[in-house]
C-alpha cells in the first residue's frame, strides 16, 4: 500500500482539466475549478459572479501565493510545561520524525505550541472547563512573555519564513501572530490566508482529536470528512452565492407582499388625482412608473398642471409684503419727509454764500488786526475783536445749516427707494389677489415721497391682509385633502425605492441562480470523485493498521450534503464476514486506528498547502501489530509529507527500527524548573560519522576495517549530506517533489548524487570536482575519492583515521548547508 496524493482523477474524460499534469501530480481543486470555469458555457456576467464568490481578485495574503509549507524548527518559551526556550530543529522536507520522551517531558507542549502558533487555539482544550486551560503559562519561568516561534520553508522562496505568536497577558485567547516572509516583510498571520486551509486540511492531530473524530455527532463526523475532500472553496462560494441570492429574493418578496396593502390605501383616495396617478404608476403590467412616483413623492405637479391642488398650492405658497419691513421703511420715509420739511425755507445756498463772505471778512481782519474800519462801507470800529468772534460762530452755524439740508434731501430719496424696493411681483398671482397686488405694484411708479408714504401703507396693509386670508384658506383646503395623502407619501416613497432596487437587481439575481446551479453541479461531481479516492485511501490505511483484527472496512461514504440538516458519515464494516456497526464492535485501539484511517488521507491531498503533519500520541490503545502497521503507514506518508510524531510509547520507534524504515528520532528531556531540551537521536549523517569515529577509535583496527568499512561509513555520511542538499535545492525551486524522487532513484552512484546536490542535474558529474574544490577546499576531491575506493577490492589507504573522519565531517556539514548553490 502506498499513500499517494489525492484526489483521484476523472480518467474517462480525455480533456478533463482534472486529469493529472504531465508530472503525474494531481491538479488542486482551485486550478481545476478555474479550468472548468474558463471552458464553461456561461455568460461573462455569471463568470464574474463565480470568480468573486470563489475569491478570485481579492487581495492576497502574505503566504497565499507560496508553495507547500514545511517546518524547519519550532522554539517554545514560557508556554505550558516549557520554561526557558526549548528548540526542535527539523529537516524541512518529506520524511518521518519521531519526537520521543517520557510523560511530562514537554513533548506535548511542543506539539501544542506548533498548533497554537498557526491557529491561536488548542483543540485539546475545546469544550473543557476553563480551569483546564487557565494554567497555560509556564509556572517556573514568569519573567518574560510566552512566545512560540516556528521557522518555515515555503516552496519557491529563497529564504526562511518565521511565524511568531506572543502574549502580553494571562488571557490565552489574547495573542498576536506575525509572519515574516522573504519578499513580503512582516504581516499579521490573519492576512496569510491560511484560515480556510487550516480548517479544511488541519495538519494537527492529537489523541483527543482521534477520539473526537470517531465519537462526534453524525453531522460533525460528516463535516470532518467533507472538509478533507478539499471542496471548502466551492462550499464557501456556494454559500456566498446563496446568501446574495437570498437577500435579493427576500427583497423581492417584501416588495410584492407590501403592494396589495399600498394599492388598497390608494383606492381609498380615489377622489384625489394624486392617488389615482400613483395607482396607475404602481399597477403596471411590467415595471412601475418610477419617474411618476418620484414626482408624486416630491410633490412636483405634472407639466401643465392647472388643477385645483395646483391652484391651492400656489395660494398656500403665496408671500405678500412683510408688514414689519414695510412699516420700518415707511417710518424712515416719514422721518425723512419731516426733516426735509423742517429745513424748508432756510436757504441752504444763501447760508453757504453768507458763510463764504464772512470767512473772507474774518481773513481780512486776521491780516489787518490793527484796522477796525469796514473795507466795504468805511465805517470805523466795525471789525473789532468782538466782531471777529461773533462772525466765526456765524460761519459754523451757516455751514451746518447747509450740510443738514443736503443730507435731508439725500435721506429722503434713499427712504423712498427703500419703500419701492419692497414691492415684488410673483410669477403666478392667485386670482383673488390680482387687484390688491396691482395697487401694491403701482407704488413703484410714485415719485412724490408724501404720496408714496400714504399709498404704500394702504396698499401693503390691504395686500398683506388679502394674502393672509387667501393663504389660510388654501392651507385649510390642502390640509383637508392632504391629511390621508401625506400619510401615504412616506409609505409610497419607501416602496418605490425598494421596488426600483428589486427591478435593478433582477439580472443579477438570474445570474446568481445560474452561478449557484453551476457550483452545485461541479461540487456534486467532484465530491463523488474525491470521496471515492478518499474511501480507497482509508481502506488501504485500515488494512495496514488493523493487522490481526477480524474487522473489514468495506466502504466509507457521505450521506446528505453540507447544507442538509440530516447528514452523516457511513462506515460499512464486517466482522468475520458479517455486517456490523463500526463503532459498536471496535475496541478502543481499533477505533483510533479507524480514526487515523479517516484523518491521514487529509495529509495526502494535493490541495493542502501544508507539507507537514503533526501527530501527538497516536499509539495509545494500539496493540503491537497495529503499531507496526502504523509505522508502515507513516513511512509511506513520509514519502510525500513531513511527518512529525510526538509519542512517549517506545513501541513506535522500535517498529521503525525493526522494520528497517528510515526515521529521524529526537528525544525530549526535562530538567528542573521546566528546562526542556531536545536532542537528535538519529541523523543519517551524524549516525554514520559517529559510527566511523567509533571505528577509528578502536585499538588495533584491522586493515579490512580501516581500508573498507571506515571509508564506506564516511561515504554513507557524504551521500546523505548530498541527498539533503539536493532536496533543499529542489525544494526552493518550487519544482514537483516527484521529479526529485525520480532523479534520486536514477542516481545510482555517489557522483550522480553529488551532481544532483550541487547543480540539481544528475548529468553534471563532470563538474562535481571543480565545485567541491570551490565549496570545501582543494582536499575535498581526495576525500571523495578515498570514500569511493573503500568499495573496491584493494580498498583505500588511510594514514590517520581520526583526521580523515574529521575532514569528512567538515565536508559533509559544508555540503548539507541550505546555502549551497552552483
Amino acid at each position: 500500500m502506498t499513500v499517494t496524493e489525492q484526489p483521484r482523477q476523472n480518467a474517462h474524460r480525455p480533456t478533463d482539466p482534472a486529469r493529472p499534469a504531465p508530472s503525474g501530480r494531481p491538479v488542486p481543486v482551485a486550478a481545476l475549478v478555474q479550468a472548468r470555469l474558463e471552458e464553461a458555457a456561461l455568460t461573462e456576467s455569471v463568470k464574474v459572479l463565480l470568480k468573486e464568490a470563489l475569491g478570485e481578485g481579492e487581495p492576497q495574503g502574505a503566504a497565499s501565493a507560496g508553495g507547500r509549507i514545511y517546518l524547519e524548527s519550532v522554539a517554545v518559551t514560557r508556554f505550558r510545561g516549557i520554561g526557558p526556550r526549548a528548540w526542535l530543529k527539523l529537516s524541512p522536507r518529506p520524511g518521518v520524525n519521531l519526537v520521543v520522551g517520557r510523560n511530562g517531558s514537554g513533548k506535548s507542549s511542543i506539539a501544542e505550541g506548533i498548533e497554537t502558533a498557526f491557529t491561536g487555539v488548542n483543540m485539546r482544550w475545546e469544550g473543557q472547563h476553563a480551569m483546564r486551560s487557565s494554567n497555560w503559562r509556564n509556572l517556573h519561568d514568569t519573567d518574560g512573555r510566552p512566545e512560540i516561534e516556528v521557522k518555515l520553508a515555503i516552496e519557491g522562496d529563497g529564504g526562511r519564513s518565521t511565524l511568531t505568536r506572543t502574549w502580553d497577558g494571562d488571557d490565552f485567547a489574547a495573542s498576536r501572530a506575525e509572519l515574516k516572509r522573504p519578499g513580503h516583510g512582516r504581516t499579521p498571520l490573519d492576512r496569510a490566508e491560511w484560515t480556510q486551509a487550516l480548517r479544511d486540511f488541519r495538519p494537527f492531530l492529537s489523541y483527543v482529536d482521534l477520539d473526537r473524530m470517531i465519537s462526534g455527532k453524525p453531522a460533525e463526523m460528516y463535516d470532518a470528512i467533507a472538509t478533507i475532500l478539499g471542496l471548502g472553496q466551492l462550499s464557501a462560494a456556494d454559500g456566498r452565492l446563496r446568501q446574495q441570492a437570498k437577500a435579493l429574493e427576500d427583497a423581492e418578496k417584501a416588495v410584492k407582499a407590501e403592494l396589495p396593502g399600498l394599492k388598497e390605501a390608494l383606492y381609498e383616495l380615489e377622489d384625489d388625482e394624486r392617488a389615482v396617478e400613483a395607482l396607475v404608476a404602481v399597477d403596471t403590467a411590467r415595471t412601475p412608473d418610477f419617474e411618476t412616483l418620484e414626482a408624486l413623492v416630491a410633490g412636483v405637479p405634472a407639466d401643465g398642471d392647472d388643477g385645483l391642488i395646483a391652484r391651492l398650492r400656489a395660494e398656500a405658497e403665496v408671500q405678500g409684503p412683510e408688514l414689519a419691513e414695510v412699516h420700518a421703511a415707511l417710518d424712515r420715509l416719514r422721518n425723512a419727509l419731516a426733516d426735509a420739511e423742517d429745513l424748508r425755507g432756510t436757504g441752504a445756498e444763501e447760508a453757504l454764500r453768507r458763510a463764504d463772505l464772512l470767512e473772507r471778512a474774518v481773513a481780512h481782519h486776521d491780516r489787518h488786526p490793527d484796522v477796525a474800519a469796514c473795507p466795504v462801507c468805511g465805517t470805523d470800529g466795525m471789525l473789532d475783536v468782538a466782531w471777529a468772534t461773533d462772525a466765526t460762530a456765524q460761519i459754523a452755524a451757516l455751514r451746518q445749516e447747509a450740510e443738514a439740508a443736503a443730507c435731508a434731501r439725500s435721506e429722503l430719496r434713499s427712504a423712498a427707494r427703500a419703500v419701492q424696493d419692497l414691492v415684488h411681483t410673483p410669477r403666478r398671482i392667485p386670482a383673488a389677489l390680482v387687484d390688491p397686488w396691482r395697487a401694491w405694484s403701482d407704488c413703484r411708479t410714485i415719485s412724490d415721497p408724501a404720496e408714496l408714504a400714504q399709498r404704500a401703507h394702504a396698499a401693503a396693509v390691504t395686500l398683506a391682509d388679502a394674502c393672509a386670508a387667501v393663504k389660510a384658506n388654501a392651507v385649510r383646503e390642502l390640509e383637508k385633502r392632504d391629511e390621508r395623502w401625506r400619510g401615504l407619501v412616506a409609505r409610497l416613497a419607501g416602496w418605490a425605492e425598494r421596488a426600483r432596487a428589486v427591478e435593478a437587481n433582477r439580472p443579477r439575481l438570474r445570474d446568481l441562480k445560474k452561478a449557484g446551479t453551476w457550483i452545485k453541479a461541479l461540487s456534486a461531481e467532484l465530491r463523488e470523485q474525491r470521496m471515492e479516492g478518499f474511501a480507497d485511501q482509508s481502506q488501504r490505511i485500515w488494512e495496514r493498521l488493523r493487522q490481526e483484527s477480524n474487522i473489514d472496512l468495506k466502504a466509507v461514504s457521505l450521506k446528505g450534503s453540507e447544507k442538509a440538516t440530516v447528514r452523516k458519515l457511513v462506515m460499512d464494516v464486517t466482522v468475520d464476514g458479517h455486517e456490523a456497526s463500526a463503532l459498536g464492535v471496535m475496541s478502543q485501539g481499533e477505533q483510533h486506528s479507524l480514526a487515523l484511517s479517516l484523518f491521514l488521507p487529509r495529509a495526502a491531498t494535493a490541495d493542502s498547502p501544508f507539507g507537514f503533519i503533526v501527530i501527538d500520541d497516536p499509539v495509545q490503545s494500539m496493540d503491537p501489530a497495529k503499531v507496526n502497521g502504523l509505522a508502515q503507514v507513516l513511512h509511506e506518508l513520509g514519502e510525500h509529507r513531513q511527518v512529525v510524531v510526538f509519542t512517549h510509547d517506545t513501541r513506535l520507534q522500535r517498529a521503525f527500527t525493526s522494520q528497517e524504515l528510515p526515521v529521524t528520532v529526537f528525544e525530549v528531556e526535562r530538567a528542573t524548573s521546566s528546562k526542556v531540551s531536545v536532542g537528535l537521536v538519529t541523523d543519517p549523517v551524524r549516525q554514520a560519522l559517529d559510527d566511523a569515529r567509533a571505528l577509528a577509535s578502536t585499538g588495533d583496527l584491522p586493515p579490512a576495517a580501516r581500508n573498507h568499512v571506515l571509508p564506506s561509513l564516511c561515504r554513507i555520511a557524504l551521500e546523505n549530506a548530498f541527498l539533503e542538499a539536493a532536496w533543499i535545492r529542489h525544494h526552493r525551486s518550487g519544482a514537483p517533489e516527484d521529479e526529485l524522487q525520480a532523479a534520486v532513484g536514477s542516481a545510482d552512484k555517489l557522483m550522480k548524487v553529488a551532481a544532483l546536490a550541487l547543480f540539481g542535474d544528475v548529468g553534471r558529474t563532470g563538474d562535481v570536482y571543480r565545485e567541491l574544490r570551490t565549496l570545501c577546499g582543494p582536499r575535498a576531491v581526495e576525500l571523495l575519492t578515498v570514500c569511493q575506493k573503500g568499495a573496491h577490492p584493494e580498498g583505500a589507504q588511510i594514514a590517520d583515521p581520526h583526521r580523515f573522519v574529521r575532514d569528512i565531517e567538515t565536508m559533509a556539514q559544508k555540503v548539507r548547508k541550505p546555502g549551497v548553490s552552483a
